[in-house]
């Protein structure tokens, strides 16, 4: 680990050094791409510079420990200074091991967020609508910016479908561990029994695709237009604005039907068409390379029951890792931190146990 710690100052060194170049100063997409691997790298350097700075502290308080002859007083005061910078050391180490774990390419990228409902009827979309409530709200509390692409409404303020697009910083790398199956289990307003029902949503989660990453053959595509429908709208049925795309190798079909422009309906079409198949081709290498691992976190299997809303018992629960909060109502106003930051911490403990076994057996 060190010498992977002293190849990464390195780097870091030459990065700071590039970027008072004025070449690349003047260079704003160079110098952008290096700011961007220079905040990575910090946050590494300055855990190293205090895992330096404990060990140390450690080494002078051991040297007086060997040296003997302290006064009593004195003597258990530095064994207590030294039993607590050894126990920081360990856990710098484990930070540091963390912090070099590869990272997923993706996680700088922006998000297309899709939310689908499923088993359920209408309960299903209403709570499709509660869902895209919730990442709204969180949103806003990260300071991301979201942008409609498509929404697909039913008469009582359900969701069939929504298509939005997420920037921000750290966007993809928390929003991520969202993708799979939603499971409510409350009791609908339409039900006069008062019987609890159980309905699904589907959540999926992609990188955002530039063009450069898919490169769209015009003649794969099929692009219809057709007038805009849904639950309400000044323009619904008024113009044929609204975009279906067709991917024709795939079948993938796209609509966008946000804007009253068509031209900027096929514009947003395109951006999830892209990440849709960015998001395939990443899971097909996934899974030739790894076809028979199955990860606790982050499979990314859209089939698979991550979580659990339980409305009369204000409890969600997270099946992946087996978290369960009575924080229902602060989770469905967006307060997700707790929930992904556990998702993360796993996803870490996971990743950097593999790492280790497969440093054991070199």
């Amino acid at each position: 680990m060190l010498e992977q710690l002293r190849r990464v100052r390195r780097r870091y060194d030459e990065v700071n050094l590039s970027l008072q170049d004025p070449a690349i100063l003047a260079d704003g997409g160079r110098y952008a791409a290096l700011m961007k691997e220079y905040k990575r790298l910090t946050p590494l350097m300055e855990a190293l510079d205090e895992y330096e700075r404990v060990c140390a502290g450690c080494a002078e308080a051991r040297a007086l420990l060997d040296e003997g002859g302290l006064e009593p007083d004195f003597r258990e005061m530095v064994q207590t200074e030294y039993s607590e910078g050894r126990q920081k050391q360990e856990e710098l180490e484990q930070t540091l091991r963390i912090l070099l774990l590869p990272r997923d390419e993706n996680d700088d990228r922006n998000v297309i967020l899709e939310i689908r409902s499923g088993a359920g009827g209408e309960e299903a979309a209403l709570f499709a609508a509660s869902l895209w409530r919730m990442y709204s709200m969180y949103a806003a509390a990260k300071g991301w910016k979201c942008e409609l692409l498509n929404l697909n409404e039913t008469e009582l303020g359900g969701v069939k479908e929504i298509s939005v697009s997420v920037q921000g910083e750290g966007a993809y790398s928390r929003l991520k561990y969202e993708s799979g199956v939603h499971r409510v289990q409350r009791v609908p307003e339409t039900e006069t029994q008062g019987r609890i029902h159980t309905s699904t949503v589907t959540v999926a989660v992609m990188p955002e695709a530039e063009e450069v990453d898919v490169q769209l053959d015009p003649a794969d595509l099929k692009i219809d237009t057709f007038r805009s429908s849904g639950a309400g709208g000044q323009h619904v049925n008024k113009t044929s604005s609204a975009i279906r795309v067709t991917h024709l190798p795939t079948g993938m079909v796209v609509e966008c039907q946000d804007e009253r422009s068509q031209y900027k309906n096929k514009d947003k079409a395109l951006k999830v068409l892209r990440s849709r198949l960015l998001a395939e081709k990443q899971q097909a290498q996934k899974d030739a390379i790894d076809a028979d691992r199955r990860s606790q976190v982050g499979t990314g299997d859209r089939s698979e029951r991550i979580r659990t809303y339980n409305f009369p018992q204000g409890r969600v629960t997270d099946h992946r890792i087996g978290l369960t909060l009575y924080k229902l109502d602060s989770v469905m106003d967006g307060a997700l931190d707790e929930v992904l930051n556990a998702l993360i911490t796993a996803d870490q403990t996971r990743r950097l146990q593999a790492a280790q076994e497969k440093e054991a057996t070199l």
